[in-house]
């Protein structure tokens, strides 16, 4: 296989829909996971029914040196996806999470190293490296928290913020970031780092802690309960998944321009709402608004982010094309249909934000 694409989480919620377009436009593609994560066998499932033999698949351990190495023969271009993606898990296990996150990153990192022609490197990192964002000044309004027009903050957080990383999965997520750009610095490696606000769309199998559009989307399906921690006016700049995909092609495309930069890639202002008003919105789809409880506010729980997201669009002309209502829809739709006796249980309760 030459000239090959190899998405690290590749059967993952994000990884799965690149893969799909890949794989379409006839790239070959290497999956590589683990499949420690609920409903990603669904996924890889899903991508052999599509895209049968041309689906090549590696299910292996981020940390998995040899795997790795067979894995990177003859690629030009790696997007690293593999991680532990919730807070909370994070906050239980600190030491998984690290070793999936950082040090899962930094052997990938060495293994391009060592390579002699290393492929590109395109990083999914997180908001959560800003933290909390107490300092943010923000005003409430009937459905959400706002920022004042004459705020710094007017078009949302943009990359200048001083890093900031809150929870060990900050932290994990945080040190890889700051790997995968320093790699481009000290060792000449075309890597980018996103870093990304609330991502949904088809094949997200949303849980309490992570993929929270997705988990709503699916308790008000199954007719459970929401959890609202604190008052459900937490602003999101949430973006299609499609949409991010194709930021993902640009940078793998302009890596070698865009090495050893981050950037801010979520909806933006434009495609902000907060959790109450994404409840109504599945309500209007659902035909009944969902049953909504609230509890008290999680430790670093931003009340406010959206991503200031001009210096990717500035770089490459990128932005956002799919409003809430049609992405949310179209999410609603592909959970209706892919619901099944056996689908993974939902918990009792609602969705941490992430």
């Amino acid at each position: 296989m030459s000239s090959a694409v190899l998405i690290t989480g590749g059967a993952g919620f994000i990884g799965t829909n690149l893969a799909h377009r890949l794989l379409d436009e006839g790239r070959d593609v290497i999956v590589y996971d683990n499949l420690s994560r609920p409903g990603v066998e669904e996924n890889l499932r899903w991508l052999r029914e599509v895209h049968g033999e041309k689906v090549c698949a590696e299910i292996a351990d981020i940390n998995d040196k040899a795997a790795l190495s067979r894995a990177l023969h003859h690629v030009e271009q790696v997007y690293h996806f593999a991680a532990q993606v919730a807070v909370t898990t994070s906050l239980s296990d600190p030491l998984h999470d690290f070793r999936v996150n950082a040090q899962g990153t930094l052997t990938l990192l060495e293994a391009l190293r060592a390579m002699k022609r290393p492929p590109s490197l395109v990083f999914t990192s997180t908001n959560k490296v800003y933290g909390g964002l107490d300092d943010l000044p923000l005003a409430t309004a009937a459905t959400r928290y706002e920022v004042a027009q004459d705020s710094a903050y007017v078009h949302g957080v943009d990359e200048r913020r001083p890093l900031d990383f809150h929870s060990p999965y900050g932290c994990s997520k945080g040190a890889a970031d700051q790997y995968v750009r320093d790699y481009a610095r000290s060792y000449g490696l075309k890597t980018v780092v996103f870093r990304m606000s609330c991502i949904y769309g088809p094949h997200q199998f949303g849980t309490e802690d992570q993929g929270w559009v997705a988990h709503f989307v699916k308790s008000a399906l199954a007719g459970v309960p929401i959890t609202l921690y604190g008052d459900g006016m937490q602003v999101r700049d949430v973006l299609f998944v499609e949409d991010l995909v194709d930021a993902l092609r640009i940078a793998g495309k302009h890596a070698a321009a865009l090495a050893g930069q981050a950037f801010n890639i979520g909806g933006s202002l434009n495609n902000a709402v907060s959790l109450i008003e994404l409840i109504d919105l599945i309500g209007a789809l659902h035909g009944a608004k969902p049953v909504v409880r609230f509890d008290a506010w999680r430790v670093g729980d931003q009340r406010y982010y959206i991503s200031d997201i001009r210096k990717f669009k500035a770089a490459t002309g990128w932005t956002p094309r799919t409003p809430p209502r049609e992405g949310v829809r179209q999410l609603y739709e592909w959970l209706g249909a892919a619901r099944q006796p056996t689908d993974h249980a939902i918990p009792a309760q609602g969705s941490a934000v992430k």
